[in-house]
C-alpha cells in the first residue's frame, strides 16, 4: 500500500485532488493507497519529522501561507526524504526551482483529471519496478514503514519483542515472533534461529558453531541444533545471489 500526501492550504483544492485520487484508484484496483491531507507545509514536515510519516507520493501546492511548497520540498530532500513530488500550483514561474528539488512533475491549476491520471500512471508504474521493499510494523506504539534491508534481527522478550536496525537503533513490538516472521517470511533473507531469534542473512558477517556475528557488532549465541540448518540456508542464500 502506498501513502499519498496532499498538502494545500485551500480546502476545496484538497477535496478536489482527493476526489481525483479516488477516481484514479477505481481504474487501478491493484494499486492500493491511503491518502492523508495537510493544510500547510509545517504540518506535513512535523508529521514526517516527529511521527515517522513517509509518503510515497506528495502532491504539494507551492503558494501557501508561511512556508512555501518549494521551501518544504528543499527541507524534505535535506532530510533524505525521497518521496515522489508533484507540484500543483497556479503559476509556471517556479518550474525551474521545482525541478531543482527533483520534482517528478509540475502541474498548473486548474489541473485536468486526465493530466493527473497520466502522471500517477507513470509514477506508480516506475515505483513498482524501482521502489525499495518495505514492511509496516507498529514499533514503540507508532506505525512505521521499515525497509527490509534495514532490519538486522529480532529477539524474543516475552510479550514485547525487540527489533534491531542497521543504524544501531532498536524498537519494541507487541507481536508474537510467529507473527513477525510471517510478515517477513516472503523475503528469503529472513530465517528463524531457534524460537528466540529472527535474523537477516544479509547482516551476518560470520557464522560458527557457537554464534552469529552481525555487521552491527552484535553476536547471537546459537541454540543447540541450530547451526547446521542455519549454515545451509546461509550458503544457499549467497550461492543463489
Amino acid at each position: 500500500m502506498y501513502q499519498i500526501a496532499i498538502c494545500d492550504d485551500e480546502i476545496k483544492e484538497l477535496e478536489k485532488t482527493e476526489l481525483y485520487l479516488k477516481a484514479w484508484q477505481e481504474g487501478h484496483k491493484d494499486c492500493r493507497f491511503k491518502t492523508d491531507r495537510f493544510v500547510n507545509a509545517n504540518e506535513l514536515l512535523d508529521a514526517i519529522q516527529k511521527n515517522g510519516y513517509m509518503p510515497a507520493i506528495l502532491l504539494l501546492d507551492i503558494y501557501m501561507p508561511g512556508k512555501s511548497g518549494i521551501a518544504a520540498a528543499k527541507e524534505l530532500r535535506q532530510m533524505g526524504v525521497d518521496s515522489r513530488i508533484i507540484f500543483l500550483t497556479t503559476s509556471k514561474e517556479h518550474a525551474l526551482e521545482a525541478f531543482g528539488v527533483n520534482a517528478d512533475q509540475y502541474l498548473v491549476k486548474p489541473v485536468a483529471r486526465e493530466e493527473l491520471f497520466s502522471v500517477l500512471d507513470r509514477l506508480t508504474e516506475g515505483m513498482e519496478k524501482e521502489r525499495k521493499p518495505y514492511v509496516l510494523f507498529r514499533i514503540d506504539g507508532t506505525d512505521r514503514r521499515v525497509a527490509f534491508r534495514d532490519i538486522v534481527h529480532c529477539e524474543a522478550q516475552g510479550k514485547n519483542q525487540q527489533m534491531y536496525f542497521a543504524d544501531g537503533s532498536c524498537g519494541q513490538l507487541r507481536m508474537t515472533m510467529t507473527d513477525i516472521f510471517e510478515a517477513l517470511s516472503a523475503r528469503e533473507e529472513f530465517v528463524r534461529v531457534g524460537v528466540s531469534y529472527i535474523v537477516n542473512l544479509e547482516h551476518i558477517n560470520s557464522l560458527s558453531g557457537q554464534e552469529i556475528c552481525l555487521d552491527t557488532g552484535r553476536s547471537i549465541y546459537l541454540p543447540r541444533g541450530a547451526y547446521q540448518p542455519l549454515r545451509e540456508k546461509y550458503f544457499s542464500f549467497y550461492c543463489e545471489e
